[in-house]
């Protein structure tokens, strides 16, 4: 709506339009000479007319760009990626007997652990000016313990090297593949694949260029980790790392690495174990 006279005015430089459900006003930036943003564009005089994008109504775009729009929305229907595993079978349509018999083998593999984990938290040089930056809220502070920590561990088991292809899953702003990098220093020939299934803003992987980001957009259940050019390719050493992973996909992750790395004829049996965490 219009901005009201009883709700202040606008910020300089922003958007007129109030926004109601809000309470304030646009803080989008209008074009130069413009009082509304392209948003809001609409309620500009003698202004091109904007309609709801077909594919996704929670934003709008002019009526004479539609069909362009179309071709580059981000809601528009995306090419599967080469690393989807196709053909998986749904416990669902498992029959009564199979159902069975894979209830048995569950059971029977997780009566033999016998293993009780311990909590050991750790920290890594490479988060020392972050973890003691004043500007960083309780909130921040307790993510990056927890980023400082996973380092800590990798450093521990030798698996900061060259050489290694770094699979971060959930991998939402890719802050966790960012601190690694970091912490690498002059590591070469090193690469990082970021699982994330939704379309995520404000990521930081796009302010690196010493190596190598590559984004996979896909559901880490339909993951298929050998299918993806850079391993299939290199037949790089895989370190499996994540942050924020369910149980269920903890996993789905761990019997991903396992399978790319086993899959890498020429690494040893020992390297094999040691690089896949």
């Amino acid at each position: 709506m219009a901005a009201p006279g009883a709700a202040g005015s606008p910020q300089p430089g922003r958007c007129a339009y109030f926004v109601e459900r809000k309470r304030r006003f646009c803080k989008m930036v209008p074009a130069r000479g413009r009082r509304f943003c392209g948003e809001h564009g609409a309620h500009e005089e003698n202004s091109r007319k904007r309609i709801p994008c077909p594919l996704d109504p929670k934003h709008t775009v002019y009526e004479d760009q539609l069909q362009k729009h179309l071709k580059k929305c981000n809601s528009r229907e995306q090419p599967k990626p080469v690393s989807l595993l196709q053909n998986q079978i749904p416990i669902s349509t498992l029959s009564k007997e199979q159902l069975e018999d894979l209830i048995r083998k569950l059971r029977r593999a997780s009566n033999s652990i016998n293993y009780v984990l311990k909590d050991e938290i750790l920290s890594h040089q490479a988060l020392n000016e972050a973890l003691n930056d004043p500007k960083n809220g309780v909130a921040a502070i307790k993510h990056l313990k927890q980023q400082a920590s996973i380092l800590g561990h990798m450093e521990r088991l030798h698996l900061l090297g060259s050489g290694k292809c770094f699979v971060e899953f959930g991998a939402g702003r890719g802050k966790l593949s960012h601190w690694v990098d970091i912490a690498l220093h002059n590591a070469q020939d090193i690469h990082f694949l970021l699982v994330e299934r939704a379309t995520t803003r404000f990521k930081v992987d796009g302010k690196h260029r010493k190596n190598c980001f590559e984004r996979l957009q896909v559901d880490i259940q339909h993951l298929g980790l050998n299918k993806v050019p850079v391993l299939a390719k290199r037949k790089l050493p895989v370190i499996g790392i994540g942050k924020h992973v369910c149980g269920a996909a903890t996993g789905t992750n761990y019997s991903n690495v396992i399978w790319t790395s086993t899959g890498s004829s020429h690494l040893k049996e020992k390297e094999r174990s040691k690089n896949t965490l």
